[in-house]
């Protein structure tokens, strides 16, 4: 199985979350299944279906995230000498050369992404645009609405 990076924070992340399922989820569809059971004739009873398809989205859910954390690289940026350049977990500041409109991204993993935190997925246009480059150089983005072109202000690896 081919490795996933991830950063430090989307690990612990992940686990808080298999946690959750386990201590806490998983534990409350069991007895709300038994509670359904209670009340008799399983065929006609809503609640019972209701908390089984939970409790297989609880159990998938369970087995995906405990998938990727035992395939996930976690890369600590601050720990990687880069050298100046971008890597994952690297946070860069960026300038829109043609509004002048600043961004912060970070490059994380798929399952960090949320650009309206300013987390972006490592396979994104953005990333490929920016990884190996340096601060002062400018990286053009293929997007949907034709190219961009970003001026590096600043790299950061936290």
């Amino acid at each position: 199985m081919a490795t996933i990076p991830i950063t430090k924070r989307g690990s612990e992340l992940l686990k808080a979350e298999l946690h959750l399922l386990k201590t806490v989820d998983r534990p409350w569809v069991i007895g709300a299944i038994a509670e359904a059971r209670a009340q008799g004739d399983l065929s006609e009873n809503a609640e019972y279906e209701a908390a089984k398809d939970r409790q297989g989205f609880i159990e998938g859910r369970i087995q995906e995230v405990e998938g990727k954390l035992s395939a996930a690289q976690v890369i600590d940026p601050a720990a990687v000498d880069a050298g100046g350049r971008v890597i994952f977990g690297a946070t860069v500041d960026l300038e829109e050369q043609s509004s002048g409109e600043k961004v912060t991204y970070q490059i994380v993993g798929e399952d960090e992404a949320d650009l309206k935190l300013g987390l972006v997925n490592i396979s994104s246009p953005i990333s490929r645009a920016l990884i190996g480059k340096e601060e002062g150089d400018m990286a053009v983005v293929q997007a949907p609405g034709g190219a961009k072109s970003y001026e590096i202000l600043a790299i950061r690896y936290e």
